[in-house]
């Protein structure tokens, strides 16, 4: 995939949660194939910055382009993996129906999925390899399976871009580290944009980090020192390197 076609461009914005400023003059572009990872202290607006590329929230200052349109409007263009699964645990929904959610707004506004929608879903959850829980109950499974049939569920519609925030919070560092060798496998097909609180695993696999404390600082990954660090989360921070065994 070629690096140089934009799809995230934002300029100038500014954001506040009643008058209370979250972002300010954030400028950031993401070109296509980028894995791009967001960093920086709880409250920083990390969760805000995806939900203005989502067009979920508008900015107060500045502007705020995906795939060249309104964010609104790239929406069926971009996956979403949120932290924690919104599905109460206890509710009966199999791991299938839980993707074919993500057909929505593809498959018929009345009626049942069709058999398209079904083959997306089982290709989906093939890619992220939950396939055999397919029949499953969703609240059966563990922290770490719910991520991938959460992820299956934002790949089912073929998006060119995936939002993940911080998918792995909940899960422990085996299984974290399968997660983040998913996600560069599955780079080569989309642009990814990772909110993590794990800098030592992120540095490993992403090739941008965007350190998030208010204001934004948007460095390559050989680039991320200690004291870009630092000043981002506002003290000392230590980076531990995470050894990948592939």
């Amino acid at each position: 995939m070629t690096m140089n076609k934009a799809v995230v461009e934002i300029r100038n914005v500014d954001f506040a949660y009643d008058d209370i400023l979250v972002l300010k003059d954030i400028t950031l572009t993401i070109e296509e194939g980028n894995f791009l990872g967001v960093v920086g202290p709880n409250g920083s607006g990390k969760t805000t910055l995806l939900k203005l590329i989502l067009g979920l929230i508008h900015p107060l200052r500045g502007s705020v382009r995906v795939f060249g349109q309104a964010p609104e409007r790239a929406r069926h263009s971009i996956g979403y993996v949120p932290q924690h699964a919104e599905i109460d645990s206890s509710f009966p929904i199999s791991v299938m129906d839980v993707v074919l959610i993500g057909r929505l707004g593809k498959a018929p506004l009345i009626g049942r999925y069709r058999k398209i929608d079904r083959e997306m879903a089982e290709e989906a959850l093939k890619e992220v390899e939950i396939y055999e829980f397919r029949n499953h109950r969703f609240g059966t499974l563990s922290g770490g399976q719910r991520q991938r049939v959460l992820m299956a569920r934002a790949l089912v519609g073929k998006p060119e871009m995936l939002l993940l925030d911080e998918p792995t919070a909940s899960i422990d560092g085996r299984v974290e580290q399968d997660i983040y060798e998913l996600l560069k496998r599955l780079n080569e097909k989309a642009t990814i944009i990772l909110v993590s609180h794990d800098l030592g695993f992120i540095s490993t696999y992403v090739n941008r980090v965007a350190c998030v404390n208010r204001s934004l600082v948007c460095n390559p990954t050989e680039h991320v020192t200690s004291d870009v660090i630092a000043a981002c989360y506002g003290g000392p921070v230590h980076m531990i390197k995470h050894k990948c065994e592939l």
